[in-house]
């Protein structure tokens, strides 16, 4: 059974902490092993110079892969991780950048994914990046 973008959008709520929360991440789509989450543009995220931080990136991808997880698995379980490595590849400044999760591999302990941040009002890559986290529960 696939999860409901208002089902993802629970996860969130309930599951992150105050200042993840704070980026103002939205579930825009999600598919068996896929998320697809919005982070508005922030003047309070961007770094000196006007582009967005990639702190705020990073952040956001690994937000997005708990979602995809989530989805690949069916629900919420309780996940962390164990590595992200990220490339940026160009600044974003003053759009929303769409974050796109695919779970690459789901195993009982293990699971795998790439994320593809896109500056939407290009419609450039911004920046790529995969993650690794340990299943818990």
């Amino acid at each position: 059974m696939t999860m409901t973008t208002a089902e993802a959008d629970k996860i969130l709520s309930a599951n992150f902490a105050p200042w993840v929360l704070s980026l103002g991440l939205s579930v825009e789509a999600v598919e068996s092993h896929r998320a697809l989450l919005r982070l508005p543009w922030s003047e309070g995220l961007a770094r000196e110079g006007g582009a967005l931080s990639g702190q705020a990136l990073m952040a956001a991808a690994d937000t997005a892969t708990v979602i995809a997880v989530s989805a690949a698995r069916g629900a919420y379980g309780p996940m962390t991780t164990v590595q992200q490595s990220t490339s940026f590849q160009r600044a974003v400044i003053g759009s929303d950048v769409l974050i796109d999760a695919v779970v690459t591999k789901l195993g009982r302990r293990m699971a795998f994914a790439d994320i593809t941040m896109t500056d939407e009002g290009s419609g450039e890559i911004a920046a790529r990046a995969s993650t690794v986290y340990t299943l818990l529960g």
